[in-house]
């Protein structure tokens, strides 16, 4: 007998993958209701495998309780939330699906940017209350910009940025990045130029985050590096939450130092209603454009990851290594 413990949707896996197609041998136990690593230990502790949603904790002390234990996958891209040392220490494989959603991503990050320069919920909410005709001359007077017009800088440049900059070149965007590891090639061919992140961060009027979260970003985007940039300069955050400091963000927002965020993720998740973006004072309100954290949740990222992850299980079964192993075994 093969078991799974599920902790993410028992509605995705049951709408992503055919079940149907695994060993008659293999048995899910869904534990997504779960709160405590004492009941998932009662539910499935001799599982062989977990299957995680991206955002939910995995703990040294869940993955040290389960003798059986060979493969923690997370059903997304990110695994920060997994103790990877902890399975490591007891070779135990953590994977993700890296690079299955980043061309949704990418599309969403494009729909943020397009969506604060053209001031979306704030236009729709005007003429929702009759208000057309005020919305329209404010918005002249004041400028629109077109995204073409704008220099983008991508602060990261791994698989969904360089999907984002695809995605952007038709536009006519000069484009700018910034990773510590760097890809001449893929600029070469993107037309997007290096920076050094504090120039990039002056000089550019969209900052598009694609950070992993790691000790060393956390916090990334903060009060020193928003003054740094332009007070027109809006930040696109479709990587995590944890790699702004939001405190610093609000306060920069309110100041005029920095006029919008478009952002897909929050710190934490499930999103607290004292978060500080979500309580700017009403007339800054319109300069934050949320998403429910969804950039890379479409019928076709969800049904790669899906495919990807149960095959990875299949595989570990068999003896064979998985693909995309994150804790470097």
């Amino acid at each position: 007998m093969v078991k799974v413990l599920v902790l993410t949707s028992k509605g995705r896996v049951g709408k992503f993958f055919d079940i149907n197609t695994l060993p008659k041998d293999w048995e899910l136990v869904y534990g997504e209701a779960l709160k405590t690593d004492e009941e998932l230990l009662n539910l499935a502790g001799d599982a062989d495998f977990i299957f995680v949603d991206a955002i939910r904790e995995i703990s040294k002390h869940l993955i040290d309780q389960m003798p059986n234990l060979k493969l923690i996958h997370s059903e997304g891209v990110a695994y920060n939330k997994i103790d990877t040392e902890a399975a490591k220490a007891k070779n135990v494989f953590v994977c993700n699906n890296a690079g299955a959603n980043a061309p949704a991503v990418a599309e969403h990050a494009v729909m943020l940017m397009i969506g604060l320069l053209r001031r979306l919920l704030e236009g729709d909410m005007m003429v929702r209350t009759g208000k057309q005709i005020e919305a329209k001359g404010s918005f002249i007077l004041d400028g629109i910009t077109e995204i073409s017009a704008c220099h983008v800088g991508f602060v990261g440049f791994g698989v969904i940025a360089k999907e984002t900059a695809k995605r952007l070149k038709p536009f006519g965007c000069k484009m700018s990045c910034f990773d510590i590891y760097r890809n001449e090639d893929a600029e070469k061919q993107l037309g997007v130029a290096y920076m050094p992140v504090e120039e990039l961060l002056k000089e550019c009027d969209i900052i598009s985050l694609h950070l992993p979260v790691t000790k060393d970003t956390e916090n990334f985007i903060n009060e020193e590096r928003l003054a740094l940039m332009k007070s027109n300069a809006l930040i696109i955050n479709t990587a995590r939450g944890e790699i702004v400091d939001q405190d610093a963000l609000a306060k920069a927002l309110v100041q005029g130092k920095v006029a919008g965020l478009g952002t897909d993720t929050l710190n934490p998740e499930p999103v607290t209603l004292d978060n500080p973006l979500l309580n700017l004072p009403s007339e800054h309100r319109y300069k934050v454009l949320f998403t429910p954290h969804i950039a890379g949740t479409t019928l076709q990222a969800f049904a790669t990851m899906h495919k990807t992850s149960w095959e990875n299980m299949m595989s570990v079964i068999k003896g064979d290594r998985p693909k995309n192993i994150v804790n470097q075994m």
